[in-house]
């Protein structure tokens, strides 16, 4: 292998580590911005997101292609890893280290959206339960039939009940 390689190889775990540390950001932007109900700025953070999805798409083409070059080369391309391997030894040791701290982000990212996650879906259910509340009067229906009926009224909106 040569160092046009190791270049290319660099070249990638660069960009995918810039655009690591900038989903890590967003990714804490967005749980604050979640946790203080900022729709407005939930709302700009699209666009945000919207440019990283696409950086870390050229990241994946760019995998794709180094890889496919590599086996019509005659080289490993089952993992930017096993093609790494191949690499010189005084700098097989850069390279591989740049994959374990982006598998160490990967992991980082995965559990930060995790996070994001469960923080909406905790909102959901709270907002679900505010909507049961406002439309069963606070009251829910005896769940087989037994007891008093009651005519469904919103208890919040009129005084009906």
């Amino acid at each position: 292998m040569n160092e046009c390689w190791e270049t290319e190889i660099g070249g990638l775990l660069t960009e995918l580590a810039d655009v690591q540390s900038a989903l890590l950001e967003t990714l804490h932007e967005k749980r604050r911005i979640l946790a203080t109900s900022d729709h407005q700025a939930l709302t700009a953070m699209a666009a945000r997101e919207q440019q990283l999805l696409e950086r870390l798409q050229a990241c994946q083409e760019q995998r794709q292609q180094l890889l496919s070059r590599a086996e019509a080369e005659g080289l490993p391309a089952d993992s930017m890893r096993s093609l790494s391997n191949q690499l010189p030894a005084e700098s097989r040791g850069r390279v591989q280290a740049s994959i374990r701290e982006a598998a160490d982000r990967s992991r980082l990212l995965q559990h930060q959206s995790l996070t994001n996650w469960v923080l909406v879906q905790r909102t959901l259910l709270h907002l679900s339960q505010m909507i049961e509340i406002i439309a069963t009067g606070g009251r829910p229906r005896p769940t087989y039939g037994k007891g008093s009926e009651r005519a469904p009224s919103g208890a919040l909106v009129d005084r009906a009940a």
